[in-house]
């Protein structure tokens, strides 16, 4: 197979997956109450700078919050936690079992560099584990954790 065709097939493949999560995201937005939050897309880029709904004024915020929209930051899940001993994690093998502090069917916490910011719960569209945010963290209260730590 030539370099064309694998790129091809591949970009093919981002394309397919990327409409397979629209879809479920319209699905999810067709079935939600009206004032549930809005999802996101992460198929569609940010807001173009001269688009008011990117959250700035006629005072010049709009470059700065652009600025920053690039930014990579590290977005976990985090399915549970557990402290063991080291002679446990040595004793792990192929097969073994962990069990973890939270329970089946418990919210599952969303990190962004390590700091609370959602919950939500698992979902599985084309074989690809997905989450759908079912509270947010209010900025407030994500400042007075950021201030405890």
């Amino acid at each position: 197979m030539s370099t064309d065709t694998t790129e091809a097939t591949h970009t093919m493949n981002q394309d397919s997956i990327a409409d397979d999560w629209a879809q479920a995201l319209e699905e999810q937005a067709s079935s939600a109450a009206p004032d549930s939050a809005p999802a996101f897309d992460t198929v569609n880029a940010p807001a173009a700078p001269g688009n008011a709904a990117a959250g700035g004024g006629a005072n010049g915020s709009i470059p700065d919050i652009q600025m920053v929209l690039d930014i990579p930051v590290q977005l976990s899940v985090e399915l549970g936690r557990v402290k063991v001993p080291i002679k446990y994690i040595l004793q792990l093998a192929q097969g073994s079992v962990v069990e973890l502090d939270a329970l089946a069917g418990e919210p599952m916490d969303v990190l962004v560099n390590g700091y609370l910011i959602a919950q939500g719960e698992v979902v599985v569209v084309n074989d690809k584990f997905g989450i759908r945010l079912t509270d947010i963290v209010t900025p407030s209260e994500r400042m007075r954790r950021v201030s405890r730590s």
